[in-house]
């Protein structure tokens, strides 16, 4: 027995030590091997094709991201939507966006419906932590957003922009932070605390970041630099912005190493559609932000999984934003449900053995365009060919021969342009058979209680109007006649006490007026007391921008309602106005009030 225990002893005393100086050893020595990998998704906003040094533009310094492609695999022909909006949903689902209920970028054509399964969804299921750093753009109302869809933690914006890129405010949760510094360095900071903070457990991280998407707003030092070498202003900002990204990528790469997690992390990199600017260096192709030609919709695609994808690799296939989420799981071994019916391709033999997709195979894109799903634009294209669909004209590119679509062969090729042109719109036919625009405003929901009803969702009457152009943080102005009207259409899932408010900005010249709430029958009244007239945010931006200038907001609050669950609408009017207006109006706030 006393040597049973001796040798007992000995043993503990050796695993004890084992661990000791595994725990003791440094991060890069510590490689996890008995685990799925990582997966790092890094997502930027209108930065196109040719708005890297790596893909011949001699005027942009990115090398974190030209060594990104060097690493690994890059893309030479990979294809995404034309708008933010629907590419994320792509991204997400690995389905066209048309299926998903996501067909532009904002009036609810952005949502993505909340059965769709997204990637973040699938990881989560099998054991992983889901984290979103950025830009959503695929719905802001719980069960529709980041929270609702899979990620555990989520810090960011869900509407398509924001409008100030310096210490910006923004969403985290179920709830707002102040942050201090340039977006995309802050984004980068919070996602590498989260990334270390899980080190020791499988993870998702997707980082859409906003830029370069305007304002036109850069710090000093990247603007100075492209603005040295002559470039205009826009571009000179353009570029910085995506110098920024670079650097931050560079941080996020070096984090991986310094954690020692460089051989069990795929990182992937891309961006959302063509470039925002119709100037700017695109590889001589054709189109930009919006348009359905090559310039448009083809994007970098870098992927880097040490140890495991050759370095340089060059991926010549056809792939598209569908793909990502089948390869992902492919990749991490993670069962895909026959349920999901998805539109994507695994590229893991293009990624590990060097395979070449189907010759046959074609990607597809459709703009929503008019006020209701049809066609067109659109296209199809093929390994040499694009089909190109327009209000104007229908064409066929030969993008071997051509790659700047200069030359219609249509009549020329009538054998592939038929073919183009039928499976066009096979495929149109079959992904928009089932779509319905996501119109109401979920309310009530234990998990996020709180519902913001923003002025761009709702119906106006009578002379009131948009402070804008319809973008989400427009605001409601020039009720100046007290007959006139608000209303949101909302979808109460959840009976109980509802606790409301408004944001608002009033001068103190016209407080005093009466405002009434009714939901279903039920009012509440109040009276604008409070002045509150501040001036705009402060303008960072080195160009115009299309849209406005963003401003604090105050809050009256109305007193609570008892709401039974149902479809019902919101109204907000008034009982009376004695002088020239009612107020200014950011949006209605409503909180169901939980009980303990």
């Amino acid at each position: 027995m006393r040597k049973r225990t001796r040798i007992a002893i000995l043993g503990i005393f050796i695993l004890a030590a084992a661990a000791f100086w595994a725990s003791s050893a440094k991060a890069k020595d510590r490689q996890p091997n008995n685990r799925r990998p990582n997966v790092i998704l890094v997502l930027t906003d209108d930065q196109g094709y040719g708005d890297v040094r790596s893909h011949n533009n001699p005027l942009i310094d990115t090398p974190n991201l030209d060594n990104l492609a060097l690493d690994g695999a890059r893309f030479e022909r990979f294809f995404v939507s034309p708008l933010c909006a629907p590419t994320r949903a792509s991204v997400l689902t690995g389905r066209y966006h048309i299926r998903t209920g996501t067909v532009n970028v904002s009036n609810n054509l952005e949502i993505m419906r909340s059965e769709e399964t997204t990637i973040a969804e699938l990881f989560k299921a099998n054991g992983y932590s889901t984290a979103l750093f950025g830009k959503w753009h695929n719905g802001e109302h719980y069960p529709n957003n980041p929270n609702g869809q899979g990620f555990d933690e989520f810090l960011g914006f869900c509407a398509g922009h924001i409008g100030n890129y310096f210490d910006p405010v923004l969403e985290h949760n179920s709830g707002t932070i102040e942050t201090e510094g340039f977006i995309t360095d802050v984004l980068t900071d919070k996602a590498m605390e989260w990334i270390e903070a899980r080190r020791d457990q499988p993870f998702f991280c997707y980082i859409p970041y906003n830029a370069p998407h305007t304002p036109y707003q850069v710090p000093d030092a990247y603007y100075d630099k492209y603005q040295a070498r002559g470039l205009d202003v826009k571009t000179a900002t353009l570029y910085g912005m995506v110098e920024n990204i670079d650097d931050n990528v560079g941080r996020l790469l070096n984090k991986i190493e310094e954690l020692g997690l460089e051989k069990n992390t795929i990182v992937l990199f891309l961006t959302d559609n063509g470039p925002n600017t119709r100037d700017r260096y695109n590889a001589g192709m054709k189109g930009f932000k919006t348009k359905v030609d090559e310039g448009g919709v083809r994007v970098p695609l870098f992927v880097r999984w040490s140890g495991q994808i050759k370095p340089d690799r060059v991926v010549d296939g056809l792939a598209a934003h569908i793909d990502l989420l089948p390869t992902l799981a492919d990749l991490c071994d993670i069962e895909i449900p026959d349920s999901l019916h998805l539109d994507g391709l695994s590229l893991k033999g293009s990624l590990l053995n060097g395979q070449t997709a189907p010759s046959d195979r074609m990607i597809f894109t459709h703009r929503y365009w008019a006020q209701k799903l049809q066609l067109p634009n659109g296209a199809a294209r093929s390994t040499r060919f694009r089909y190109v669909l327009t209000t104007q004209e229908e064409t066929l590119f030969d993008l071997v021969k051509d790659p700047g679509q200069k030359k219609d062969l249509s009549k020329e090729l009538p054998e592939q342009y038929q073919r183009h042109r039928a499976a066009y719109r096979n495929w149109f036919d079959d992904v928009s058979r089932n779509w319905e625009m996501e119109s109401l405003i979920p309310c009530g929901y234990s998990e996020f209680p709180i519902t913001h009803l923003h002025a761009v969702q709702s119906k106006l009457s009578g002379d009131i109007r948009f402070h804008g152009r319809g973008f989400h943080h427009d605001w409601i102005v020039n009720w100046i006649n007290p007959d006139d009207k608000i209303s949101w259409d909302i979808n109460v899932v959840e009976s109980g006490n509802y606790r409301v408010g408004i944001k608002y900005t009033c001068p103190k010249k016209d407080t005093g007026s009466q405002i009434r709430i009714t939901v279903d029958g039920n009012e509440l009244k109040a009276i604008v007391n409070r002045a509150f007239d501040p001036a705009l945010f402060p303008n960072h931006d080195r160009a115009p921008r299309s849209g406005e200038l963003e401003k604090p907001w105050a809050t009256l609050e109305i007193g609570n309602l008892k709401l039974e669950k149902g479809v019902m609408k919101l109204i907000l009017s008034a009982d009376s106005m004695p002088r020239d207006q009612v107020m200014e109006v950011r949006e209605v706030v409503l909180e169901r009030v939980l009980s303990n």
